[in-house]
């Protein structure tokens, strides 16, 4: 079913409920420059919902006897200083490994700052301890990049064909890909936007990370990959992949966590899913054991395909009465807006005082350095030209946008204080 806004960006939906047809809705524009409306052929940038893939293709590799889920990442990544991490803990977001695309935010980039896949690895290999104490989950895309090159080394092969020879090619999911150059060109591709005061802007950035993320699909092709892990679950009993590789708590209680799924085992609920967002595109899959099966994509930035599912979902419990095309509607008309983490402003210090300066802070596993400086007993914190004011939570802890500061020592001479990023927590910063 295609719904028509003429405008702006949208969505593509699809619910398979247990006994009947897959319903599909398509609305909004796939390119607004050319007016090119969203079909079953355009293809999306799925984020996150990417992980579920990698870590199939990890579970395939260890019932190949290539390696142990419970061997040390280390035997396969000789750079990897954090040496009792297992495979199984990078699957699981167990190892304590920073996420590096936070660690690069503190050396001041930028949204259309190119960096690659080798960068963050480097930085993956600059730590040398766990971020948080072992079995503890910390969500790393960093885990998941570290798992594609494992998989690129042991197969010799790039992890976007041999995605596509193991997963894509089997399961007649032909529109889907790995990207791993952001100038490949993906057929069918829709373009990101973000709402701007006077129109739209683009969100997409020159960056490309296969494994952790940069997975492009349509809703069809999502559609049978939820399929065959239904099929999976059916014949095993147990949640997909839960016979090799176990599920634990998440950052999302009372869901687990496992092979690059939440689950939600509480009974007469069970579940797995995974939700994406990168570079204004947003994406959400949800299959249940009974066999329900959703998949929601957004290439609006004030969209978010989870909200979108969150509210399927709801209505099927609610009104399972519903009709389909009605389900459909009521979830997407009017469409539920959010902001992205990247997309929140962020609290720039612009007062006019003059500042009086701190130090400048390096830190032995994060790029770059960082500025503290006072100006009106108000800190500022200082990364490549940009400053966020600080707020003062407690006597020496402050707060900027997405981080914690916590000041050692005197607070009138400052010689070090530790930083904590929501996915790259306990970097210690020392003056120069």
């Amino acid at each position: 079913m295609n719904a028509d806004r003429q405008d702006s960006p949208g969505l593509s939906v699809l619910v398979h409920r247990p006994g009947e047809e897959p319903a599909v809705l398509h609305t909004g524009l796939a390119n607004l420059e050319h007016r090119l409306a969203i079909g079953p052929d355009t293809t999306f940038n799925t984020g996150s919902v990417a992980k579920q893939i990698t870590a199939h293709l990890v579970l395939l590799a260890a019932r190949d006897h290539l390696f142990h889920l419970d061997q040390r990442a280390a035997d396969l990544l000789p750079r990897l200083r954090i040496s009792a991490v297992t495979v199984a803990e990078l699957v699981t977001h167990q190892s304590g490994i920073r996420d590096a695309e936070s660690l690069l935010s503190l050396a001041g980039f930028r949204d259309l700052d190119h960096y690659t896949v080798d960068d963050l690895r480097t930085l993956a290999y600059r730590q040398h301890q766990r971020a948080v104490p072992e079995g503890r989950f910390l969500y790393s895309n960093t885990n998941y990049l570290l798992l594609a090159e494992i998989l690129e080394t042991l197969y010799d092969t790039p992890l976007a064909d041999l995605a596509r020879n193991r997963v894509f090619v089997p399961l007649g999911m032909n529109s889907t890909h790995f990207k791993a150059d952001p100038r490949q060109v993906i057929a069918g591709a829709a373009s990101a936007y973000q709402a701007a005061d006077h129109g739209w802007k683009h969100t997409e950035a020159p960056v490309a990370l296969p494994g952790p993320g940069t997975l492009w699909t349509t809703a069809d092709d999502l559609h049978q990959w939820l399929t065959h892990l239904h099929q999976m679950w059916q014949i095993e009993h147990r949640l997909p992949g839960q016979d090799v590789l176990s599920y634990g708590p998440s950052d999302h209680q009372p869901h687990l966590y496992g092979p690059g799924l939440y689950a939600d085992a509480r009974p007469g609920r069970a579940a797995v899913f995974h939700y994406g967002h990168e570079q204004g595109f947003s994406a959400a899959t949800h299959v249940e054991a009974a066999g329900l099966r959703v998949v929601c994509l957004s290439n609006d930035a004030g969209t978010a395909a989870d909200h979108v599912l969150a509210v399927i979902l709801r209505d099927l419990r609610e009104r399972p009465e519903l009709d389909a095309v009605d389900l459909l509607r009521r979830a997407t008309f009017p469409r539920r807006t959010m902001r992205t983490d990247r997309e929140r402003p962020r609290s720039v210090g612009r007062d006019h005082s003059p500042h009086a300066e701190l130090g400048t802070f390096t830190c032995d596993q994060a790029p770059g350095s960082l500025r503290l400086t006072r100006s009106a007993d108000t800190l500022h914190l200082w990364r490549r030209g940009t400053g966020d004011r600080l707020v003062q939570i407690g006597p020496t802890v402050y707060t900027g946008d997405g981080y914690t500061l916590t000041l050692t020592g005197d607070t009138n001479q400052v010689d070090r204080f530790t930083l904590d990023l929501d996915r790259a927590p306990g970097l210690t910063y020392i003056r120069q």
